[in-house]
């Protein structure tokens, strides 16, 4: 794993083992994770040629995104922690067909990402807390920008 410009948001190349059937390539593996970020669940999602998710942003929850390269993304992050030396920092990263990545993106850093390629894309997304908690009797950990015009984290 590699620390990008923003403090906390790691980000590695996922290893495509291919053979004659196809390919396989781990997302995660609990000895290569802290435990604070181990997930605890997982989720698959299929994003629409020139479809963007988010910008949003969890208090408490670690996201460790896969874009395992059916299609390519766009993905934007925005330090959005006061307390961090990257605050205010953007960056952008793309995730290729051809080669496909992880990103941990920790609480406080707002994310969004677009599909740039010609086909439905799709991501595996493994957190850290559960979805609306146990038993989805919880709010939802989520501050969303995208239906705010005057928001500060413009693509």
């Amino acid at each position: 794993m590699v620390e990008t410009e923003i403090k906390g948001v790691f980000l590695f190349r996922l290893q495509k083992n291919e053979d004659d059937r196809g390919w396989l390539s781990e997302l995660y593996r609990r000895d290569e994770l802290d435990e604070e970020i181990m997930p605890v669940m997982s989720y698959l999602s299929v994003t629409r040629p020139g479809i963007t998710r988010g910008p949003h942003e969890h208090k408490h929850q670690t996201d460790l995104f896969a874009f395992p390269g059916i299609s390519s993304f766009k993905i934007t992050l925005w330090d959005n922690r006061v307390d961090s030396p990257s605050y205010k920092c953007k960056i952008e990263l793309e995730s290729r067909e051809t080669s496909p990545l992880c990103i941990v993106i920790p609480p406080g850093v707002v994310h969004a990402y677009t599909n740039i390629g010609s086909t439905d894309g799709i991501t595996v997304n493994s957190p850290n807390r559960l979805y609306k908690g146990e038993g989805k009797k919880e709010p939802v950990d989520e501050i969303r920008y995208e239906d705010t015009p005057d928001n500060p984290f413009q693509l």
